[in-house]
């Protein structure tokens, strides 16, 4: 299962999704992958370090993923959004190709900072593409899990990068302005069926509890109060699954039940990727190309574990 985490920036997203993915090992393999611009999920899981960032080798990427497909005719042609297609190499969740650290169980991703070359003349989104090229041709099995801590606030909505989970975790804080991005979240992904559930963060009352529940009804799904375990790892002090206070346990337990329930789609994941593609392509990657980029689409590919079966 793939899981997205969202929020207005501060709502401690991060934090939550590196909870998340630690809590996730006890059932399976789990990768985390930080695609925000800030880059602090490494740090949030006590990683010694980060791994090769993928925004840094996305021609190498590309040409990896291709494969064979016929359709695509070089690294060039290919877009974030390039669906694979027969002849396309898919990838599992323990690929050695993809750079890794490794910490608490959990293989972490990055896709890299901005640099030096990049300010002014370059787009944080060009470094997220790589993320969806490596979902676009993952096929991922049961018991096995990708947290992806997103860019903060409506910006994950620049690409199509958003239908490419099983379900989207937007953390929100007790205030107009957490609230607020839920909305905006909610509205803009009306009409794509984006299954969404909210958890609360830094809920200091019962009356924070009432007050989220009151604004965003049945999609509040479970809520995170004051932790000194967290504020402790938060500081850089050591830090285990295991200092988590009972009611964090609890949390993320139901988060986790939540994300197993989520049936799996292929057949929508393959529709979706096909329309932002064609999206992109008319928008702007057949001017940038030269070619129409739509015919990289192959009709005939199914998505699922079926098509890496022996």
């Amino acid at each position: 299962m793939r899981v997205a985490f969202v929020g207005k920036g501060g709502s401690g997203k991060t934090t939550l999704s590196s909870l998340f993915a630690r809590y996730a090992t006890r059932r399976g393999p789990v990768v985390a992958i930080d695609a925000d611009i800030n880059q602090h999920l490494g740090l949030a899981l006590g990683a010694p370090g980060q791994p090769h960032p993928l925004g840094g080798m996305l021609t190498e990427i590309k040409d990896y993923l291709r494969g064979d497909n016929p359709r695509i005719r070089d690294a060039a042609s290919m877009v974030k959004t390039t669906p694979p297609g027969r002849g396309s190499r898919l990838v599992r969740l323990d690929d050695p190709f993809f750079p890794f650290s490794h910490v608490d169980g959990v293989s972490l991703m990055v896709t890299g900072p901005f640099g030096e070359d990049d300010l002014g003349v370059a787009c944080y989104h060009s470094k997220v593409g790589a993320v969806e090229l490596y979902l676009n041709h993952l096929v991922d099995g049961p018991g096995e899990y990708v947290v992806v801590d997103m860019t903060a606030g409506a910006d994950s909505f620049a690409s199509g990068l958003f239908t490419r989970f099983d379900l989207t975790f937007l953390v929100a804080e007790p205030t107009r302005q957490g609230v607020g991005v839920y909305r905006q979240y909610r509205d803009h992904a009306a009409g794509f069926d984006i299954p969404l559930a909210v958890v609360g963060n830094k809920i200091h009352s019962p009356e924070d509890a009432d007050f989220l529940r009151e604004q965003v009804g049945e999609d509040l799904l479970t809520w995170f109060g004051h932790s000194p375990a967290v504020r402790a790892m938060e500081q850089g002090r050591p830090f285990a699954l295991g200092d988590l206070e009972p009611t964090g346990h609890h949390a993320l337990a139901t988060m986790l039940d939540r994300l197993d329930a989520q049936p799996k789609d292929w057949a929508k994941f393959g529709r979706q990727a096909a329309e932002f593609h064609t999206r992109n392509a008319r928008a702007w990657a057949n001017r940038a190309t030269g070619e129409d980029l739509v015919a990289q689409i192959d009709p005939e590919f199914v998505y699922g574990p079926a098509v890496t079966a022996p």
